[in-house]
Formats: structure tokens, sequence, C-alpha cells
């Protein structure tokens, strides 16, 4: 008997159409539990804010812009690279190598002997930290059912905000212990590495996206990925009618260059927002710990109220999971700036421990949201062929933005105090709901090419 190789749609369509299974769960456990390591290390980059601006560790303006740059330099040049690699070598294999690089730097960062090491290792994690968060949502954009894939990715990201949390609170406990004689921050570093290095062995036994096998051409390997989604327990109703799903004609050629030359008009408008969102999302919990230090608060009290913001990304990714795949993307990422804009209006000219305290709890609620909503609405928008390249093209400009809000924001922190720093974040959040405006609509509950 002749071999049938399985259709392309045929595969892409009854991906789609699964149920919810216990291996979809799984493989969004495992995300959530390596996306907590890698948001981990970027706290880290709050405790080494504080700590390195507080009188007996002092750094210049300088050196500390320098160091928290630093691993976002790293980042700019690792999502580009390695998303390429995820589009040609495979989504699950790529995840499980740049966790492994994650826990080998993580370690090199908690055995530096300076701030010029500690400031190479944080650069070297960056290659990593900034690759994550583009290729695993791409990866399960490709895997999840349409009408529950925005649900599930925020469920994802709200436990991986356990990894902030848990490391914060873990350095501040150990600050005045310091076991071994070892510095608190560097206990922090030890803990994100043997985690990574854990999660990396375990992703191994994930199965790779049978929709992009197919686009690369391996449909045998595809029907075995697919049959292994195929064959595990449902634990929800497969899609009602009405789901809103792709076209099952094949694309003339024509239409594919139509398609193609769309992708390559909107990734610029995803690029901008891309760019412009850490100034906000990333320079305000970076810098958090250093305007308390600024304002006049202890370490130790300083490090308790940045732990105690951090459960605003579980509050907020958990709330917006029930209803991110019913508003449109650009609502979603519209309304979260808005919110960051007043927040962080309220942190800056605050000085009462709870106004801060809950100030920044909201911003990061909100900041929560937005950046795993811009990721998704940029993976839905691109082919599977080049998804992840695409995202973490973007991705890299969002790490470059990341990378000079710092640079920017502590000097003029220092020099004009929290209001400068913070008309800077308010003028990019503007001009994310300006670009909003004229982006292309989003993908929420459709089925992906």
């Amino acid at each position: 008997m002749a071999h049938v190789v399985p259709d392309e749609r045929d595969i892409a369509d009854r991906l789609d159409r699964l149920p919810v299974t216990v291996l979809h769960v799984a493989i969004v456990a495992l995300c959530a539990l390596g996306f907590a390591f890698d948001t981990l290390e970027v706290a880290l980059g709050s405790v080494l804010a504080a700590v390195f601006s507080a009188p007996h560790h002092a750094a210049s303006a300088q050196q500390l812009s320098l160091l928290l740059a630093s691993m976002y330099v790293g980042a700019a040049i690792g999502a580009p690279l390695l998303g390429r690699l995820a589009d040609r070598y495979g989504r699950r294999r790529v995840i499980a190598a740049l966790l492994l690089w994650l826990a080998l730097t993580s370690l090199g960062a908690s055995a530096s002997g300076d701030l010029n090491g500690l400031t190479i290792f944080r650069a070297l994690s960056g290659l990593a930290i900034g690759a994550y968060p583009p290729i695993v949502i791409a990866y399960l954009t490709d895997l999840l059912p349409p009408r529950r894939r925005g649900m599930l990715i925020f469920v994802m990201v709200a436990f991986a905000t356990v990894g902030p949390v848990a490391g914060v609170f873990l350095v501040r406990w150990l600050t005045p212990l310091q076991p071994l004689g070892i510095d608190a921050w560097r206990w922090g570093f030890v803990a994100g590495g043997v985690g990574a290095a854990f999660v990396a062995i375990l992703f191994r036994l994930l199965p790779e996206s049978p929709r992009w096998l197919r686009a690369r051409g391996h449909h045998a390997d595809a029907e075995s990925e697919l049959r292994r989604f195929e064959c595990s327990v449902a634990m929800a109703t497969p899609a009602a009618v009405g789901w809103h799903g792709a076209d099952t004609a094949q694309p003339s050629a024509n239409a594919k260059h139509v398609r193609q030359s769309q992708g390559m008009r909107t990734w610029p408008v995803i690029a901008v927002l891309f760019f412009l969102s850490p100034w906000a999302t990333v320079a305000f919990p970076l810098l958090s710990g250093a305007v308390l230090v600024h304002k006049g608060f202890k370490l130790t009290d300083t490090l308790l109220y940045v732990a105690l913001s951090y459960f605003g990304p579980l509050i907020g990714t958990l709330l917006a999971a029930l209803v991110v795949d019913r508003i449109e993307r650009r609502m979603t990422l519209a309304c979260c700036a808005a919110a960051m804009l007043v927040s962080g209006l309220v942190f800056a000219v605050g000085q009462s421990p709870p106004a801060l305290v809950v100030s920044s709890l909201v911003f990061l609620l909100f900041a929560s949201i937005f950046v795993p909503a811009i990721n998704l609405y940029g993976a839905e928008l691109f082919k599977t062929g080049s998804r992840a390249a695409m995202v973490a093209g973007a991705w890299s400009l969002n790490r470059v933005g990341a990378a000079l809000a710092p640079l920017v924001l502590v000097p003029l922190l220092h020099d004009g105090g929290a209001m400068a720093m913070f008309l800077v974040i308010a003028a990019t959040l503007l001009g994310s709901v300006a670009v909003l405006a004229v982006a292309p609509r989003g993908r929420q509950q459709r089925a992906v090419e």
C-alpha cells in the first residue's frame, strides 16, 4: 500500500478542533514553570537596582545603568537569533537549549567577583531571557485550541509570576542571614539557575508543534505528534459550532503573496509597539526599588514593597484570562496603557507606604496583562513558518527599548526625581495608544495560519 502523506490543512484543522487535553495542560504548566525562572531573572534586576543603590553598596549612576541595561542588550541580540533558530530547528528544542544556557549564566552571575563580571553575566543571561517569551508564546499559539488560546496563555503567564514573588521574598529573607557568608542576591541567582536546568530537562519530554512540523514539510512527524494530542484525555469540550476557523480552501499563489506582503506591512507596526512598551512595563518595575530608596526608604522595607507589588501580575493575569478572548486585542492593550498611566502618576507623587504599594501593584497588574497580550497579538498575526522569527524580531526591539530605558531613566531619577522619570514613561504610553489606533485587528478566537 502506498504511503499517504497527511494533508497540510487537515493537520492544522484537526489540531485546531481538538478539545483542551491533559497534554495541552501539561505543556502550559511546564511553559509556566520555565517562564517563572525567566521572569525571576528579570525581577532580580529590581533587587540589584535596590542593593546597589543602598549606601553600603552604592554604585555610580553609570555603573548601575550599565548593570541594569546589560541583560536587555543581550536580549536584543538573543531574541531574533534564537527566534530564527526556533523557526528552523523547532520551538521545543530551542526552548530547552536556551533554558540550559540561562542556568549556566545565572550560576556564573552568582559567582561573579565584581560589578564588571556581574554585568557581563547579566548580558549573557539576556540572550536566553529575551528569547523565551516570544518563542514560548509562538509554541503555544501553534498548539492551543483557538477558542481557549488567550485564556490558557494568560493562565501560563499568571502562574509564572510566582517566580518574581518567590525570588524577591527569598532575597529579602536571606538578606540579614547571609548563609555561608554569601550575599542574599547571589542565592537568588543560584535558585534561578538550578530551576532553569530542571525545566530544560523536562522540556525534552514535550511534543514538537505539529503545525511547525507540517510547515517544514515533516508530515510523518507532524502526524505522529498530532496523535499524541488526539490520544490525550479531554479536559474541556471541543470548539462550539460557529468557531471562526481558517479558510479550508487551499490559497492561490496570488493570495499567498498578498498575505505575505500584509505580514511585512504589519511587522513595523508591531515592532514600534514592542519598542515603546518596555519604557513602562520593564522600566517601572526595574526602577521602582531605586525610586523607593531615592524617597528615603530602608533597603529591607524597599524589598518588601517590591515583593508585595509583584502580586499584581498574579492577580491581573488570572482575572484577564477570564475575558481576554472576548475583547479585541487592541482594546485590551489600550486600556492597560491608560491604567498604567494613572497608577504610575500616583506612584511618582506618592510618599506614604500604602499609596506606593497599591499604585505599584496596580501598575504591575496592568503591565502583566499588557506584555502577554502584545506577544499574543503579534504571534496570531504571522504565519507558522515565520511566527517565531517575526515575533522574536519585534521582541528584540522591545529589549532594545528595555536596554535604553535604564540608561535614560536612571540619570533622570538621580537628577530630576521620580516625576521627571515618569514623564518619559507617560510619553511612551501615550505613543503606544496612538500606534494602536492604526494597528491591524487581532485574531482572538480565530485559527492561525
